[in-house]
C-alpha cells in the first residue's frame, strides 16, 4: 500500500514538474528496491509496510545528521536541500507519537511482555517495533525502555 502511494506520488510530481519532490521520491524508491533485492538475496520476502516505515525513518535520520554537519560547515544551501527531502519523506510516515505517548506505550508493553529487567530489553523493543513501526524514534525509545527496566 505504501509502495503504491509512493509510485503515485512520483507520477504526480512529474506532472506538477516538482523537481525536489520527484528526485526525493525516486531516491526513496531506489532505496526500497535495493532493500528488496538484499532481502531476496537472503531468502526473505519483499519488505512489508512496517519494514518500509523503518526504512523511511532511517533515511530521515541520515538527513538530519547531514543537516547538522552542513550547518556546522557553513553550507546552508545543502542543509536546506536536506530539510526539503526530510519534509517529503515525512509526508509518508504516520503521525509521530509524543514523548508522553511513547512512555505510556513502553509501560504497557513492559507489562504485556512481563519484562522484569534489562535482559528483557530486546523483547520489549521488538514488541514496540511490531506495534508502533514508523510512529516513534526507536533510538530515543530504547533509552526510555532501559530507564524503565532499570529504574
Amino acid at each position: 500500500m505504501l509502495r503504491d502511494d509512493l509510485n503515485n506520488a512520483v507520477k504526480e510530481a512529474m506532472k506538477a514538474k516538482d523537481e525536489r519532490k520527484l528526485s526525493t521520491l525516486r531516491m526513496v524508491n531506489s532505496t526500497i528496491k535495493n532493500a528488496d533485492i538484499e532481502a531476496r538475496g537472503q531468502g526473505k520476502p519483499p519488505l512489508s509496510d512496517g519494514d518500509l516505515l523503518s526504512l523511511l525513518q532511517k533515511m530521515i535520520k541520515q538527513r538530519q545528521e547531514s543537516v547538522e554537519l552542513y550547518d556546522k560547515g557553513g553550507r546552508p544551501e545543502l542543509a536546506d536541500q536536506e530539510r526539503a527531502e526530510i519534509a517529503v519523506i515525512q509526508a509518508y510516515l504516520p503521525q509521530q507519537m509524543s514523548d508522553d505517548e511513547v512512555k505510556a506505550a513502553i509501560a504497557a508493553t513492559i507489562s504485556e511482555t512481563g519484562a522484569a529487567g534489562i535482559k528483557d530489553m530486546g523483547k520489549v523493543i521488538g514488541a514496540l517495533k511490531a506495534k508502533y513501526a514508523g510512529q516513534m524514534d526507536f533510538g530515543k525509545a530504547s533509552g526510555m525502555v532501559k530507564a524503565a527496566l532499570t529504574g
